[in-house]
């Protein structure tokens, strides 16, 4: 066991909110606060509950009808509102949220400014005839505008759900096509890297392939700066205008929708998944104020866009009685010393961002505390991707030794984390300091046994509150089912290797599936194969994302396609190919290297050896990657094992 880089000093664990309940509830230690919220979820739930005093119509008596997984319902008998709470005992006069743009200098809304705009968006929405359990879709970046049109959507019951206006056309109908938004909001363009993107053909193009949006309200983002183009729809002043009345919320049931967020698959649709009122407001509620250790009057900056969990997560920072920060731009630009000028001019105490800008800051590097004071900065969260050893060390070295970092590994699908950091624990290199509160995670093998100190799957043996209520037109749960609980019926499997340490940290492996994510961004390989296969010429395709060598940065993604008779891959076809995936999909995702291959392999029911092909350019042998008695065509791989040998043998 290595030496910690950071331990909690004495007067933080006294402090601490986290401390208070271990003392309250007879816990020597943080591992024995554990134990004692999983050996009884529905009493640590309730706990909580009375801790953050939850406002709620109905009995809060029934914590949970069932343990069995899925089906289980939490609080059941109660009805209550997520931005409620956000607002609730807030004074009017103190910040609410700041926010900067490449383009713009630091900005702030208060918390009467925030309630003002959400009145007006509120009203308005309504007057267009949204009501509860309607869908709204936004199309819009990290600015203030989305949180409060995200608050005042669900402050009338209905569901949010919203894209970076960064994602192509097909990627967002692939998305918002599943839930049949009935209004869409939008923005005419963003800035990103020093140049601005019109946005407006793309708008219109949604608002023609999603026949039940039946209004369009355009917010003139680049065109209040000359860059944008004519307004689709209607505009965002005209549909939000100033009103009197007062900002009120429906309360609704617990596992009423509040938003939908995609997580990808490997085949099919991206997964629309569907978060209750109740289950990310106490979820996020005990994150930062247990994890975090938030307090009042603290300021959280985050770098994210509204097309990552993170986003919603940073909106719940709302909840507690801290601001926000927010970032709508490139981290890189002009370089990446902006976010850490944003640190330190918005007076954050806590920072976060994904693994790969920390590795970038490494390799570029960048030296936080040259010309800046940071004064405020107490720690520092990271996610996305596992943290690099070195990247801990680098943090202790050139941000500070005194500074917390709570590395996290959470998912879309629970709208929170299940692994990360603790004010009472210990931070160590390479590793997440401890498992989440209410959290029964732990490492299985593949016969279902847990293991300790060896890498597993990583699974939940006890229902959370924020699980999804549901998948999106999925009447039946099939695909709720086969996605978390069909590997381990009954226990939720994530789709991560994971080793849990005698300790009770954790060290994350990478994905056990072949969803592929980089920069923070997930993205399924059949929403990359839909972009590839529509160029021509191409008849098959095969996205392989390789973990680099020390874990830093996003590591290698190659394209491995399939030609059509006549086909040649040139320079021209692979530009062509990175502009499908650029547009259509995310610039995230353009491959390092395409290479064209005479067959793809495949199971005998037809489905890409995506993981296995995965395992062998990772290095592991071809008979322990692949059972060539299950392929449809085992020569197909064999070619795949010749060409990672070569690789191999020149790298």
């Amino acid at each position: 066991m290595s030496a910690p880089l950071w331990t909690p000093p004495a007067e933080l664990v006294a402090a601490s909110e986290m401390g208070a309940l271990m003392r309250e509830v007879g816990a020597a230690d943080y591992n024995a606060l554990w134990e004692w919220s999983v050996a009884d979820v529905e009493r640590f739930w309730r706990t909580l509950w009375d801790r953050f005093e939850i406002l709620a119509d109905g009995d809060p008596t029934r914590v949970l009808d069932t343990h069995d997984m899925p089906g289980a319902r939490w609080f059941p008998d109660v009805a209550l509102s997520f931005p409620e709470h956000v607002f609730r005992g807030k004074d009017p006069s103190a910040l609410a949220l700041q926010f900067a743009r490449e383009d713009a200098p630091l900005g702030a809304w208060s918390w009467g400014e925030l309630t003002e705009q959400v009145t007006r968006i509120r009203a308005g929405l309504a007057a267009l005839g949204v009501g509860r359990g309607d869908r709204v879709a936004g199309y819009l970046p990290n600015i203030p505008e989305a949180v409060a049109a995200f608050l005042a959507t669900t402050s009338l019951g209905a569901i949010w759900s919203c894209c970076s206006p960064d994602f192509g056309t097909r990627t967002v109908v692939d998305r918002f096509a599943q839930i049949e938004p009935k209004v869409l909001l939008a923005v005419d363009g963003y800035r990103y890297g020093g140049k601005a993107f019109d946005r407006t053909q793309i708008v219109a193009e949604l608002a023609a392939a999603l026949p039940t949006v039946e209004r369009v309200v355009t917010l003139p983002y680049l065109a209040a700066e000359g860059d944008g183009g004519e307004t689709i729809g209607q505009p965002w002043a005209e549909a939000f205008p100033a009103t009197d009345e007062p900002l009120a919320f429906a309360r609704v049931p617990f596992d009423h929708p509040l938003w939908i967020v995609y997580s990808s698959g490997t085949t099919g649709l991206p997964k629309a998944i569907v978060h209750g009122h109740g289950g990310p407001l106490l979820e996020h509620l005990k994150t930062w104020r247990l994890h975090q250790d938030i307090k009042p009057g603290d300021r959280a900056l985050w770098f994210t866009t509204t097309g990552w969990i993170m986003w919603n997560y940073l909106v719940g920072g709302l909840l507690s009685e801290a601001s926000i920060v927010l970032f709508d731009g490139n981290p890189g630009y002009p370089s990446l010393d902006t976010l850490w000028d944003l640190v330190d001019e918005s007076g954050a105490a806590l920072f976060g961002a994904g693994a790969a800008f920390v590795h970038g800051c490494m390799r570029a590097q960048v030296e936080p505390r040259k010309g800046r004071a940071l004064s405020n900065l107490r720690s520092i969260g990271v996610t996305g991707s596992p943290l690099a050893p070195e990247g801990f060390t680098w943090v202790a070295e050139h941000v500070g030794k005194d500074i917390w970092l709570a590395s996290t590994s959470g998912g879309t699908d629970i709208a929170g984390g299940f692994f990360g950091g603790a004010p009472l624990m210990p931070v160590r290199r390479g590793e997440l300091s401890c498992r989440m509160l209410g959290v029964a995670v732990e490492a299985w093998d593949d016969d279902g046994r847990p293991v300790l100190d060896d890498v597993g799957e990583l699974v939940v043996t006890e229902p959370m509150p924020s699980m999804p209520v549901k998948l999106w037109n999925d009447p039946g749960g099939e695909r709720y089912r086969e996605s978390y609980f069909d590997h381990f019926p009954g226990v939720w499997r994530h789709g991560d290797w994971i080793r849990i340490t005698p300790e009770g940290a954790a060290v994350i492996y990478g994905r056990s599936d072949s969803t592929i994510n980089r920069g923070g961004i997930r993205m399924g390989t059949a929403e990359i194969y839909a972009a590839v296969l529509a160029v021509d010429g191409i008849a098959d395709a095969l996205a392989i994302d390789v973990p680099s060598a020390d874990g830093t940065g996003d590591g290698w993604l190659g394209l491995f396609v399939v030609l059509e008779d006549g086909t040649g891959l040139d320079d021209a076809l692979t530009a062509q190919l990175a502009r499908a995936i650029r547009a259509d999909c995310s610039p995230r995702h353009v491959p390092d290297e395409v290479f064209a291959v005479p067959d793809l392999p495949r199971t005998l029911t037809g489905k890409l050896l995506e993981v296995p092909v995965k395992k062998l350019l990772m290095g592991r042998e071809p008979g322990t990657a692949a059972n060539a008695g299950s392929l449809a065509n085992p020569e197909a791989f064999a070619w795949f094992v010749d060409w990672a040998a070569a690789r191999a043998a020149v790298a």
